[in-house]
């Protein structure tokens, strides 16, 4: 059923927003997103995979409301349909890939952290996500680093690191959740998945995001 006001979209952020980081939505959350599209259009836009995305919100999330964007967009679904599939390795060439794998690894190697784990490098298909301690980690692991991260800048000192390093790629670098950064080519972020919006379809678009300081990954 077509909400009441359907010219007015909402695109709501994943992780610190309907969920806490890499959290599941409460029943509560789930419940508010339903009704309110029932009033107006609802999307969902997050920079996880789907399957992320489903652990959080649910199975078939991307049928439950009009617009569902994964990596920011670059896995775009428009009433459960796939619209489009982007990827990095193709953008960039997988000798570039190489290049930064390589690099990441061997700067994190020398990054003093009370507690390192695995998955420092996680490829996404339209990104890279570089964690310092690792995603494997436990949530208290997840929460003590995100504290000592904040006293000692680690992923905002590395992010200037590769800038420098990849000058030439034009990649843009987003800090997001706690323990982690996403690296993709300059205007693959959040704003991506406007390009699914027809421009006559809206008169208002609106984004609810909590990183939206500049440098965060819902800045843009």
């Amino acid at each position: 059923m077509a909400p009441a006001n359907p010219r007015i979209i909402a695109l709501f952020d994943v992780d610190g927003t309907l969920t806490i980081p890499r959290g599941e939505v409460t029943p509560d959350m789930m419940q508010f997103m339903k009704s309110l599209s029932e009033k107006i259009t609802v999307g969902i836009v997050g920079g996880s995979d789907l399957p992320k995305q489903e652990e959080q919100l649910g199975e078939g999330i991307a049928k439950v409301f009009p617009y569902n964007f994964s990596q920011n967009g670059l896995v775009a679904y428009k009433n459960g349909e796939l619209q489009e599939i982007q990827t990095i390795s193709k953008y960039l060439g997988e000798d570039n890939i190489k290049k930064i794998v390589n690099w990441t690894l061997k700067y994190l190697a020398d990054v003093d952290i009370p507690v390192k784990r695995g998955t420092f490098i996680e490829f996404r298909s339209g990104m890279m996500n570089i964690s310092p301690i690792g995603r494997n980690c436990s949530r208290d692991e997840r929460n003590d680093y995100e504290k000592v991260d904040l006293a000692r800048g680690i992923r905002k000192n590395m992010v200037a690191a590769m800038k420098k390093e990849f000058a030439d790629l034009n990649l843009t670098y987003s800090i997001g959740g706690q323990i982690s950064f996403d690296v993709f080519p300059t205007g693959w972020d959040k704003t991506y998945c406007l390009k699914f919006l027809a421009e006559g379809d809206f008169d208002e678009v609106h984004f609810f995001g909590d990183k939206t300081f500049e440098g965060g990954n819902d800045y843009e």
